[in-house]
């Protein structure tokens, strides 16, 4: 390890569109000295540059497909550079239509797309996944944006890598679905509400939302509830603690019920502020599906 070793390293890289710039604007709002467009092949040389830097406690670092040039490489050169200082990569992707319809939305082309004018941007998608392939096998952590606002995903980075000199933490994060829109990808822990009474079928509580008042009053007082409550407090009481013991630093809980708009929100409000109160962590909550 070398004197760069004190310095902790977080390299960004991921789909173009999958929020990497968000990524590196969170860790330089929290204290982290950030350059983005490094080429793979400069990173040991600019780490060795700063080592004798006595106000950068740590770096983040973009590295994306316009280094495909050197990209062949980044698999050893990755490696090799973790045997050296403390790095930990970081992989952004999201799903196709995700990414698709937030290029719509920005009307920014995409790098790749050149290269597939006749066959479009979901073919620059894929090809740039190909090229990208050696730096995800190398990542620490892979996150799926898909269900991510830029806001969310800011707060999510923040709460996982802190300031840069302070000790790592854990990140918590808690998302309502629907399982009728599919179960998400990144989930580590799975919980499903089905079993609750349902307010979609109570006229006055189904054109509301889960965080409406009156409909979390209506879930959250059902005795199956509260009994649901009490077990999933516990669980969290006893995982959390060892997960951090165990040096966790991101923890996906979801929430599903039939729609994702009603239970299921109801019951990530009240688990995120069970989380808050009781382990004093501020988790990003995410309702993905209730409108």
């Amino acid at each position: 390890m070398t004197e760069t070793g004190s310095i902790r390293v977080i390299i960004v890289s991921g789909l173009s569109g999958a929020g990497k710039t968000v990524a590196l604007r969170a860790l330089e709002d929290s204290g982290y000295f950030c350059i983005d467009n490094l080429p793979v092949i400069l990173i040991g040389p600019f780490l060795s540059a700063i080592r004798s830097a006595k106000n950068i406690s740590g770096v983040g670092i973009g590295v994306d497909i316009r280094e495909k040039e050197f990209l062949s490489d980044a698999y050893l050169i990755l490696s090799t550079l973790k045997d050296q200082y403390k790095i930990e990569i970081l992989f952004l992707e999201a799903d196709i239509d995700v990414m698709v319809r937030r290029y719509k939305e920005t009307r920014r082309p995409h790098p790749m797309l050149s290269r597939h004018k006749a066959t479009g941007i979901e073919k620059a998608i894929e090809e740039e996944k190909g090229l990208l392939s050696v730096v995800r096998d190398a990542a620490d952590k892979i996150i799926d944006t898909s269900n991510y606002t830029p806001h969310q995903l800011r707060h999510m980075i923040a709460s996982t890598y802190g300031n840069a000199g302070a000790a790592q933490g854990i990140s918590i994060s808690v998302m309502s679905f629907g399982f009728k829109y599919g179960v998400p990808q990144t989930l580590d822990l799975l919980f499903d509400v089905r079993f609750l009474p349902n307010p979609y079928f109570i006229p006055h509580l189904s054109p509301l939302k889960g965080t409406d008042a009156p409909v979390s009053e209506f879930v959250l007082g059902q005795d199956e509830s509260k009994a649901f409550m009490a077990h999933i407090a516990s669980l969290l009481d006893f995982l959390v603690p060892l997960y951090i013991k165990e040096g966790r630093t991101y923890l996906v809980i979801g929430i599903g019920c039939t729609g994702g708009r009603h239970r299921s929100p109801a019951i990530v409000e009240e688990i995120a502020k069970h989380i808050m109160n009781t382990h004093k962590l501020e988790p990003t909550v995410i309702h993905r599906d209730m409108e």
